[in-house]
């Protein structure tokens, strides 16, 4: 079992009421981490390639949990999941799409631009207390791959093990 370790989570939300619900619901479930808001895709983008505003990675910690929203207009949530699939050695961040969006088309786009899992926002704030909870609990115990400070994926020696025949930065 992995160790337990402390995330960095970044939302992305151009709705400051929803950011709130968010970081209040984190809080009232006792979620200690470090947690970022930045309000559009672009934005986020940005955030995660460190650029700007965003270049102290001890303020700006690169997450090791993104929750995005999809409809923003400064770049939506499309914009910043293809962003993350066009640098495959710093797609390792898991990327939860909480959206407003029952759409099926919406579905199925972010899951095929990557998107590690896909919800509606709840209705109730306790429903998404228990959401956040699970999503928490879930990528506090998974195996991750190993970033440095700017989320580059660290190189392992694969060599002589099952996955060595795929080239590192897939």
């Amino acid at each position: 079992m992995a160790e337990q370790r402390l995330l960095n989570i970044l939302i992305v939300d151009d709705d400051l009421d929803a950011r709130d619900l968010l970081l209040l619901a984190l809080e009232r479930i006792g979620i200690s981490s470090r947690v970022s808001c930045v309000k559009g895709g672009n934005e986020a983008v940005a955030y995660l390639r460190g650029e700007g505003v965003f270049a102290d990675r001890e303020r700006f910690p690169y997450p090791s949990l993104l929750i995005t929203d999809l409809k923003m207009p400064d770049g939506d949530g499309f914009t910043l999941l293809e962003q993350l699939r066009s640098m495959p050695r710093y797609r390792v961040v898991p990327t939860i799409v909480m959206s407003a969006s029952s759409d099926p088309d919406d579905i199925r786009k972010a899951y095929m631009l990557g998107a590690t899992s896909y919800f509606v926002k709840p209705a109730g704030f306790e429903t998404l207390e228990r959401l956040l909870k699970l999503l928490y609990e879930t990528w506090l115990l998974a195996e991750i791959p190993a970033v440095d400070t700017t989320g580059r994926q660290l190189d392992t020696q694969g060599i002589g093990k099952l996955g060595a025949r795929f080239p590192q930065d897939l």
